[in-house]
């Protein structure tokens, strides 16, 4: 059994990620996200570029984890239907992202709020990312 996967599916799922987090952080929940966080406008000039450094480097390991994923699931069943990637993305959200952020934030004694806000945007991003890659795969 061959696996591979395409990297413009991992490219255009990074800048899927990418635009899912500037609209989810910069425009729809900014407010709330920085009330939860305490992080002021301030701070966030005072950290410069290196926090979007951050994110791009994991939006793109994210990615190319996702299309190994899904190239794996594609694999072992033997089709590609794009329902089977979305499937994938969900159970990587399920799975890996929601419980150790659950975990993370209970014991970081974090605001139910923020933990929802972060939760919903990992499963929004798994989903979109995956969504590209079963797309372009």
């Amino acid at each position: 059994m061959e696996l591979s996967f395409s990297w413009l599916a991992v490219v255009v799922a990074t800048a899927v990620g990418m635009a899912i987090s500037g609209v989810w952080y910069g425009w729809a929940f900014v407010g709330v996200w920085r009330k939860l966080t305490g992080v002021t406008q301030e701070d966030s000039k005072r950290a410069g570029k290196t926090p979007f450094a951050f994110l791009l480097a994991s939006i793109l390991v994210t990615a190319l984890a996702l299309a190994a994923g899904c190239a794996v699931t594609a694999g072992f069943f033997g089709s590609d239907p794009l329902w089977l990637d979305l499937a994938v993305g969900l159970a990587t959200w399920l799975g890996f992202s929601i419980t150790t952020l659950v975990q993370h934030n209970a014991f970081e004694q974090k605001p139910g709020r923020l933990t929802m806000i972060n939760s919903a945007y990992q499963l929004v991003l798994f989903l979109g990312m995956a969504l590209a890659i079963g797309l372009l795969q």
